[in-house]
Parts: C-alpha cells; sequence; structure tokens
C-alpha cells in the first residue's frame, strides 16, 4: 500500500485525512526499516511524497516521540543523511483472543513484539455479563502486568467514566483488538450466530467491551486477526484448525473480509450431502466432519478433510499459500502438513498447476492474539 493519497482537495476534513494517511505510510515504512532506519530522502523515495512533507512529517512525529534520530548515513559527496527509526516503546496496543473456552491476552509494542501476555479460562457460553467481566479482568491484569512499560499508569476506572478513552492514551495504550470466533460483523463490532453459541446473535461485543474498559476496541474474526498478522503473500489462506474451523484470507496483498464479514467462513463449506449436523444448522459441513474426525483421534482422515477443503479455497480464489493453525494442528503439526501437502499436489496434478506450499505458522499458538493487537496497530501504519 505504498503512495500517497492524490486528489484530496477542498474540506478540511480532507486535508486532515490525507495529512493522517501520509504520516501513516512514512510510519509504516520506518517499522519495516526497523534498527536501521530510514533518511528523510528514502522515505520520500518510497512514498512519493515532496521532501519538504516528509519533513514535516517527521518532525510531528519526534514531536509525538514515535520516532528518533539514529545516526547518519555516510556521505556520498554531499551533506551526510540524518537516519530515522521507530521507537517501539512510545505506544502499544493489546490484542485479546476469545475462544470457545479459554482466552489470552498479549501487550505489544508499536514493532509488534510481545511485551506481557496473560492466559486464563472462557466460556462463550457463560452469558455476556459473566463473559465481558472475564474478558475486561484479564485485560485490567496484562496493564497491571506492564507496570512501567505504560507510564505513566492507566487508570481504567477512570477512562471507563472518559468516552473519548483520554485517560488511557496518556498511557500510551492505542487500543485493544479482539479476535473471536465467528460469525461476526466486522464494522459493526456485532457478533452473530458464532457456531454453538446461536445466543449471541445481535450482541454488541465491541462497544460492551469498550465500555468496560474505556478505551478503543477493534473486533474481528480470529482468523481474519492471524491473516493480518501472517500477510506475507499476495494471496494466501489461513486455515485454523482449533474449537472450530475457520479460514483467513489475503487477496491481492490485503486481509479480505468481504462485505459483511463473512469471507473465511471456510469450515461451513458442506462436502457431504447427507453427513452430520453441524452446529451452524447444516448438514455435512467440513468443520462437523473434520472435528469428529480429531474427536476419534483420526488424525490422518482430519488432515485429509482439511486438504480437500484448501484444494477447493485454492481452486476457487488461485491462493498462493496456505498457512496452518490453531490448537489441533499446533499439538501434531507433521500429519496436518502432509495430509494437506498431499491434497494439494494431487489436485494440482490433475489442474496442471504448481503445487502451493503448505506451512505451520511460525508463531504457533500466538498468531490470533498477536494478529489481534494488529488490528489496533495496522491503521497506524496504513496497513489492514
Amino acid at each position: 500500500m505504498n503512495g500517497s493519497i492524490s486528489g484530496a482537495t477542498g474540506s478540511g476534513a480532507n486535508l486532515s485525512a490525507l495529512r493522517s494517511h501520509n504520516a501513516a505510510l512514512v510510519l509504516g515504512l520506518l517499522r519495516d526499516a526497523g534498527e536501521e532506519g530510514a533518511s528523510r530522502l528514502e522515505l520520500a523515495d518510497r512514498t512519493g511524497l515532496t521532501p519538504q512533507a516528509v519533513s514535516k512529517i517527521t518532525a510531528r512525529l519526534r514531536a509525538e516521540g514515535l520516532a528518533t534520530e539514529a545516526g547518519r548515513r555516510p556521505s556520498t559527496g554531499g551533506k551526510p543523511r540524518t537516519v530515522l527509526r521507530l521507537v517501539p516503546g512510545a505506544r502499544h496496543a493489546i490484542g485479546l483472543h476469545l475462544d470457545r473456552d479459554e482466552m489470552t491476552a498479549v501487550l505489544v509494542d508499536l514493532a509488534g513484539t510481545p511485551v506481557a501476555v496473560r492466559t486464563g479460562d472462557f466460556d462463550f457460553g457463560a452469558g455476556a455479563e459473566r463473559a465481558l467481566t472475564a474478558a475486561s479482568t484479564q485485560v485490567r491484569a496484562l496493564i497491571e502486568d506492564a507496570g512501567e512499560l505504560l507510564a505513566p499508569a492507566v487508570d481504567l476506572a477512570a477512562a471507563a467514566d472518559d468516552e473519548s478513552g483520554d485517560q488511557a492514551a496518556q498511557g500510551g495504550l492505542l487500543g485493544v483488538g479482539v479476535a473471536a470466533p465467528g460469525p461476526l460483523d466486522h464494522s459493526a463490532g456485532v457478533l452473530h450466530r458464532v457456531t454453538g453459541f446461536p445466543q449471541w446473535d445481535g450482541f454488541q461485543l465491541r462497544d460492551a467491551l469498550a465500555r468496560r474498559l474505556g478505551l478503543p476496541v477493534v473486533l474481528d474474526k480470529d482468523t481474519n486477526a492471524a491473516a493480518l498478522g501472517l500477510v506475507t503473500a499476495e494471496s494466501s489462506a489461513y486455515l485454523h484448525l482449533g474449537t472450530g474451523l475457520g479460514a483467513g484470507l489475503v487477496l491481492g496483498g490485503d486481509v479480505y473480509r468481504g462485505s459483511r464479514t463473512d469471507a473465511g467462513e471456510f469450515g461451513h463449506q458442506v462436502i457431504q450431502l447427507d453427513g452430520p449436523r453441524c452446529g451452524c444448522g447444516n448438514r455435512g459441513c467440513l468443520e462437523a466432519l473434520c472435528l469428529a474426525a480429531v474427536a476419534r483421534g483420526e488424525t490422518a482422515v482430519a488432515a485429509r478433510l482439511l486438504g480437500i477443503g484448501a484444494a477447493n479455497l485454492v481452486r476457487l480464489l488461485d491462493i498462493d499459500r496456505v498457512l496452518l493453525g490453531g490448537r489441533v494442528v499446533l499439538a501434531d503439526p507433521e500429519p496436518y502438513v502432509h495430509g494437506v501437502s498431499m491434497m494439494l499436489a494431487e489436485d494440482s496434478a490433475r489442474a496442471s498447476r504448481p503445487i502451493i506450499p503448505v506451512e505451520v505458522v511460525e508463531r504457533g499458538n500466538r498468531a490470533v492474539v498477536e494478529g489481534a493487537a494488529q488490528l489496533v496497530l495496522a491503521p497506524l501504519f496504513a496497513r489492514g
């Protein structure tokens, strides 16, 4: 997503958005540059902005503590170039993964590096009040664990009374990204009929949790959150097999959610018309068949079923890469990589198509929760 916004004229609101987007482009490049940093001229070349515009943006980033000088480039005949780098600890974000039976919270810095983690039990069937209390308690405890990293300390009790979020912002917290099972509406922050827990249909989880915490909250499907944190190819699919089965899709280098956040309901493709009843109400869904095989201890069968679904997805969307994750896969990765790879290879041979690589996610069981934190960070870097 390189390049600046052009053609923004007229209202002050448009100019403000232009400045914000251009600052995000510069900040994203500084994050990518790491400790090596980048000069203003390099930033101008990569964004298409004028050197003067980059100088104004970097001055503002330095004033806000987001960037700092990191030495000078050796001279090549002219004046040595000052190098700037991101200050990772200047701000933080929280990722919260709400699974059907457990939750994980992580605090990350601007570089996405985890600095504090907590895990605990969670029950999606316990009802909204108990679930919200458990989630907010976990976030508060995580902030307590972080201690001086979030100085001045965030007073969440005061922040909850301050709808603007100013109290939390003073502590360097940008917000909370929540990853939950789908289906849900990412834009509205509303859960739909979570498979197995239809009582959540229509619940405004994002707003309810934001009121509890006094922090901005972003909600997305667990698979989309993981895909956002794992974007490494123009088109890829993250397949998550845990308490359910879903997919996060990256198309054209960006996470693809669809207009109603319904893209990636991978587990609910029907592959056996007279198959067992699925929690979604259909029969013969891939999720129902796959989880039943897992419950019987038939790992090879579950892996083959996952491979059939992956082949369908590759055929449909011309995916270049498949990533596997979720607690079931991570508990015994090799048979799943083998089973999915075999099915994709067979399908590729029939279609005279290159073989699609299959890998287990590098961050293991942290892929979803760290991706949830990226839901908050991504807009800061003109991504997601």
